[in-house]
């Protein structure tokens, strides 16, 4: 549909005026989000209203409150039959705020014209603690990334405090974690058949205190897993790291155990998630009627980055089996894939290219990671038993079917589209994958093909890749494979190249002060990134967030999984100094690398990265005697 065509009452309501024009008197639910509303299923929280929009009940969203006037953004819609929801919106707040130096940021890409400052740090607990002030008695579910992230005893890099459960800091009633939309429709069906809301204790993929001296609600289907008390995390460090390889493993298999953890008198029940949606489920989201723009009321007020950025991308699927330890897609998301199906993908293309503004090309065919769609277990049973955290580190599992033929037919297919010019893949691709020494149980044709069919068709003269370091003791930490993976996709890229005589550029991601990362370690990527022509500008300071590995030996020091101690670099000056060396080619650089490499004794180091050159104006002297 495009623009123009649309009227006020094709977006859900944000106001008491918008609530009337749908001759509603009463609401049934009311969501309050740290975003801007984006109608729009690549944005939670229009995805959460009009999944309780197809239930057939009454729901608005009040997006960004205002939390410091007389809160009348929280009382304007009065009070919900069932439930108040608070989402803090598609980033952690504290992400969102600040830089990995915990500087203050000066925009916020979800907010219109890019404007800082409307939503508050930890905006989940800000709002639910306003709603539980103003009306103590409807409940509260919280949702979305920041709630999800945390909800156990986690770590929390801007307050550099180990903080208990959400649920406790904002009074939530319930939590939904990970991608909400089964538990959520199990909630509103159960609620719309009378169940009072203290009742609902044995939602899948749901979270909730309760008083120490109740009994936890019996599930004869579920094992109990006992976690260390918030307050034995507190007191140790390794405890605590301990405590993450439970959390994450549970977090990550099919068949679960149900958590339980005690914070003061109070204990901590975390059901087991949903299995993976199944493709009509996920179909069934992506279908539902979003007008895909933000709503007018903020015409005057600029565009919203980040709706920008992804408004003529497409999502084909969701979770990643990277695990990467610094990634906090599989905690959300999950591991396993859900794949939509290529009728759904390509009514979507067919609504982007009837987009008013649409001008013929698709900023990205994609997902978390942009290669693992339709990707799954050959043999199900074996993945039904499976916990480890990665399907690709250390190495490739046997029984993954890696196959990119779904993959490469959906990308001609959209290209087909007599309306679509060009078909981009802008979501990061897992090249390692694409490496057949790598990937030894791939079809190398398969993946010879999908290559090409990227690097010809589908990217504009660069490919992102993120191979991260080139330490083999760093990338080990990071579940990444060996840097000599990424000298074999390169040398096929190149080839690809020189082929079909193109000219596309390889541009690859890293990160520096991630756990176990050395200063040497930095000066070798710098050494060997140079030798391969790369002067870097897509790098990263590793950021520490909830439910991570990599946070958990950043905060505790010890590898949640062995247990043994792991360097990390902390303090500000390390950080900055790893990040320097990035930046080797720039000249203010020079002095400072020269010096930190002589003091190292690694000579051979400086040679490769600042060649010594002749005196310039030596040279100019010899030749005026002469």
């Amino acid at each position: 549909m495009n623009k123009g065509t649309h009227k006020v009452t094709d977006w859900l309501p944000t106001t008491k005026k918008e609530v009337e024009l749908r001759g509603w008197d009463e609401l049934d639910v009311i969501l309050f989000s740290g975003d801007a509303y984006v109608d729009h299923p690549a944005f939670g929280g229009a995805v959460v209203g009009r999944i309780i929009e197809s239930m057939g009940l009454k729901i608005a969203i009040i997006p960004q409150p205002n939390w410091k006037d007389d809160l009348r953004d929280f009382k304007k819609l009065g009070v919900p039959k069932l439930f108040f929801g608070v989402t803090s919106g598609c980033m952690d707040p504290m992400i969102n705020h600040y830089t990995a130096n915990k500087r203050l940021r000066s925009d916020d890409a979800y907010t219109p014209g890019g404007q800082s400052g409307f939503r508050p740090d930890y905006a989940t607990t800000v709002y639910t603690n306003i709603l539980k002030d103003i009306f103590p008695d409807t409940p509260v579910v919280i949702g979305g990334i920041e709630a999800s992230l945390r909800r156990v005893t986690h770590y929390d890099y801007w307050s550099d405090q180990l903080k208990p459960s959400i649920l406790e800091t904002s009074k939530a009633d319930l939590l939904i974690y990970g991608m909400g939309e089964q538990p959520l429709r199990e909630i509103i069906t159960l609620l719309e058949k009378g169940l009072p809301f203290s009742s609902l204790k044995t939602i899948k993929q749901t979270a909730f205190l309760q008083d120490n001296s109740c009994e936890v609600p019996k599930n004869k289907n579920w094992t109990d897993k006992k976690l260390a008390s918030h307050k034995e995390c507190l007191a140790d460090k390794k405890t605590f790291a301990s405590n993450f390889k439970h959390i994450e493993q549970e977090s990550n298999k099919l068949f679960a155990d149900r958590l339980t953890q005690e914070i003061g008198n109070k204990t901590l029940v975390i059901n087991p998630p949903y299995q993976t949606m199944t493709e009509k489920e996920i179909d069934s989201s992506f279908d539902l009627p979003y007008t895909r723009l933000p709503h007018p009321k903020y015409k005057k007020r600029g565009a919203i980055p980040a709706f920008e950025m992804i408004k003529f991308s497409i999502n084909m699927h969701r979770g990643c089996f990277g695990g990467c330890s610094f990634c906090t897609i599989s905690a959300h998301q999950g591991k396993f894939i859900a794949s939509r199906s290529e009728k759904s993908i390509l009514k979507e293309v067919e609504q982007v290219t009837n987009m008013e503004d649409f001008k013929g090309y698709i900023s990205d065919l994609g997902g978390p990671s942009a290669n693992m769609y339709k990707m799954k277990g050959k043999v199900q049973s074996i993945c039904d038993k499976c916990v480890s955290p990665s399907c690709i580190s250390p190495t490739i599992c046997h029984n993954l079917d890696t196959s990119h033929k779904p993959l490469t037919e959906i990308y001609k297919a959209a290209s087909a589209h007599p309306k679509v010019k060009k078909a981009f893949v802008g979501s990061g691709i897992r090249y390692d994958m694409l490496v057949p020494e790598f990937n030894k149980t791939a079809d190398p044709q398969d993946l010879q093909e999908y290559t090409e069919q990227v690097v010809q068709h589908h990217i504009s003269g660069r490919l992102k890749v993120a191979p991260e370091h080139t330490s083999d003791d760093v990338l080990k930490i990071m579940r990444k494979p060996s840097f000599r993976n990424f000298h074999l996709f390169k040398k096929s890229f190149d080839k690809i190249n020189k082929k079909f005589n193109l000219h596309q550029k390889l541009i690859p991601y890293f990160i520096s002060s991630h756990p176990a990362c050395k200063l040497e370690d930095m000066a070798n990527l710098a050494a060997e990134t140079k030798d391969m022509g790369f002067q870097l500008e897509q790098v990263n300071d590793f950021t520490p967030t909830p439910m991570t590995v990599a946070t958990i030996i950043y905060y505790s020091g010890y590898h949640p999984y062995t247990l043994k101690p792991v360097f990390t670099p902390k303090s500000k000056k390390e950080k900055q100094d790893q990040n320097r060396f990035f930046f080797w080619y720039k000249k203010e650089n020079h002095k400072w690398i020269k010096d930190v490499l002589i003091n190292s004794n690694k000579k051979e180091l400086l040679h490769k990265l600042l060649p010594q050159r002749k005196n310039f104006s030596t040279q100019n002297r010899k030749k005026r005697h002469k």
